[in-house]
């Protein structure tokens, strides 16, 4: 298999360089590049094409949420992970509301992170327990508020239960006995009818509507 192309995004350069070197050490990992702050990610992400981008919050010039937002924006198919000191419930949600799918402390440990990042890179979403419960509460708090599942088909619904359960767009095709292009075009309309942005928003959403019963599971 291909390894998963990663650039790194922190105004630390020792912190970058040490992240740089495990992943080095860890097979089916392969840095591409490295950034400074959100401008230079911006940049170089158009430059690189990486897969997974590994984003600090607090940087210079442009932070990792305002970053993540225009890469996004630009290149959507980029799974972004902060990876960050900070565990404030505001830079949570504002990371998933910016299309980041994961959010992870500083603190992790590296085998523990390889798993995060391997779970992105499959298009799932990396949080932790603690972090995945704010999510759920939050998300599906406005999502019972504002967004009425009536809308949804059928099989939107059975999209939405499994992609809730932590499954890739892969296991949702061979579950539901269809291509993986049509669960894509399902997400994307589960997510314009929910006015949602992310998968990690959706699961919160089919959690708290009672689609299943852990979203973190």
């Amino acid at each position: 298999m291909e390894p998963i192309r990663v650039m790194l995004v922190d105004d630390h350069a020792l912190f970058r360089k040490g992240l740089a070197s495990l992943l080095a050490e860890e097979p089916g990992f392969e840095v591409v590049g490295q950034a400074s702050d959100g401008q230079e990610a911006l940049e170089k992400a158009a430059e690189l094409m990486p897969d997974v981008i590994v984003m600090d919050v607090y940087m210079p010039r442009c932070d990792g949420l305002t970053a993540t937002r225009q890469i996004k924006a630009r290149l959507p198919y980029v799974r972004i992970v902060i990876l960050t000191v900070s565990e404030t419930d505001r830079n949570l949600f504002e990371a998933v509301k910016a299309g980041a799918m994961g959010y992870l402390v500083k603190k992790i440990d590296p085998a523990d992170l390889y798993e995060m990042l391997r779970r992105v890179a499959r298009g799932e979403a990396a949080l932790s327990a603690t972090m995945a419960a704010k999510v759920v509460d939050e998300f599906g708090r406005l999502a019972r508020e504002d967004r009425p599942a009536e809308g949804l088909t059928a099989r939107e619904r059975e999209v939405l239960e499994l992609v809730a359960k932590g499954a890739t767009n892969k296991e949702i095709g061979a579950a539901l006995h269809i291509s993986e292009n049509t669960v894509r075009n399902h997400m994307r309309n589960i997510l314009e009818k929910l006015h949602l942005q992310s998968r990690t928003q959706a699961a919160a959403y089919a959690v708290r509507e009672g689609l299943v019963e852990d979203a973190a599971g």
